[in-house]
């Protein structure tokens, strides 16, 4: 099985930035598209940021567009999550996702990783 483990979420000041890494296994990492959601207390999982398999496409939700950018480094077997100019209403748990493509993004899914923003 495809196991994800996010890290790198915490407690930040608005306006701080964040890094969050999701660290894959299995050999064949770089056959994956990959993608970022979050959920906030009381409110549905919603999509976040995702990257096809080569990382020549990547795309946002139109929240974050401007602010973060999702990358990955298929040598490390790892996505990243840049996020910048952080939001209250940016708190939420982040997950990372992973799936055969763009379309099928949620096969696979991380424990989650707790990110604050303070006023």
């Amino acid at each position: 099985q495809v196991q994800l483990v996010e890290s790198g979420g915490g407690l930040v000041q608005a306006g701080g930035s964040l890094r969050l890494s999701c660290a894959a296994s299995g050999r064949t990492f770089s056959s994956y598209a990959m993608g970022w959601f979050r959920q906030a207390p009381g409110k549905e999982r919603e999509f976040v940021a995702a990257i096809s398999w080569s990382g020549g496409s990547t795309y946002y939700a139109d929240s974050v567009k401007g602010r973060f950018t999702i990358s990955r480094d298929n040598a490390k077997n790892t996505v990243y999550l840049q996020m910048n100019s952080l939001k209250p209403e940016d708190t939420a748990v982040y997950y990372c996702a992973a799936g055969g493509s763009l379309l099928h993004l949620t096969d696979y899914w991380g424990q989650g990783t707790q990110v604050t923003v303070s006023s």
